[in-house]
């Protein structure tokens, strides 16, 4: 956990000394990782002891977690415009390259042969993806019902049968919801496809299909306290090269029930 986090989550027990502690800390990183418990109380006029009061009330054993805490948090860099475009175009071009190696025909078939398709996104980003799932391949005449919220997620789960398919869209793949219903479908042989970010994860291993995705992330300020830039745009890549595989594999398979038809008469 980052110190921020730490402070955050007990600022409601430091004194006003100990908030000078954390400004000096906070302003001077580089310089507190190398010092020793007297020469950070020398450098905010306060005493060694006060120093670890300071690191025990946020949880932490002394100081020497304190200064390992400080240790392990990556130094950020201000990421320049053209650096930032740079790695989301390098990041676009190397994962489409992968994603154009995979053929989805495990995922193409569970959706082919699917009665009902039920899918459901676990935040804002993920309701979107679904939402352009829907309208990828309604132009196909597949129907996918998006389902939002919990009491209608779960009510429906429990109306569906092996002959269906759920599509669970969850970037860490660790939603207590989506895992949760991936257990329920799981018990009721219910296939289930679900998109994550690449990293192994509760869902997945639910899944009977799993896309794997991996996201870009990396710091556009020096400012450490400010959240990562995430670059999410991967998602809808991905499900427009499932989309055009699955055109394939519908393809071949009017194909083979055409050929099956021509030897029957035959």
């Amino acid at each position: 956990m980052r110190l921020e986090e730490l402070i955050n989550q007990h600022q409601y027990e430091l004194s006003q000394t100990d908030h000078i502690i954390w400004k000096y800390i906070y302003h001077h990183k580089n310089e507190c990782r190398r010092m020793s418990v007297h020469q950070l109380a020398a450098a905010c006029n306060v005493s060694s002891t006060t120093v670890v009061r300071f690191a025990q009330k946020l949880s932490l054993d002394g100081f020497s977690d304190l200064k390992a805490l400080l240790k392990m948090e990556r130094e950020y860099t201000l990421c320049t415009e053209e650096d930032a475009v740079k790695k989301v175009i390098d990041h676009y071009q190397r994962v489409s390259q992968d994603m154009a190696k995979k053929s989805f025909q495990p995922m193409s078939e569970l959706l082919y042969r699917a009665e009902r398709i039920i899918a459901y996104g676990s935040g804002y980003v993920q309701s979107n993806v679904v939402k352009e799932l829907k309208r990828l391949f309604l132009f196909d005449k597949v129907l996918i019902y998006e389902i939002q919220g919990k009491d209608e997620l779960t009510s429906v789960v429990k109306m569906l049968t092996p002959a269906d398919l759920v599509i669970i869209v969850s970037l860490s793949g660790e939603t207590p919801l989506a895992v949760e219903v991936a257990q329920q479908l799981k018990l009721q042989s219910v296939p289930l496809i679900s998109i994550t970010r690449l990293q192994e994860n509760s869902l997945a291993a639910l899944s009977t299909e799993n896309i794997y995705i991996e996201t870009s992330e990396f710091h556009l300020y020096a400012d450490q306290s400010l959240p990562t830039y995430k670059s999410m745009m991967i998602y809808f890549l991905v499900i427009e090269i499932w989309f055009i595989r699955y055109q394939a594999y519908k393809k071949r398979q009017r194909q083979l029930k055409e050929k099956d038809a021509e030897e029957e008469i035959f």
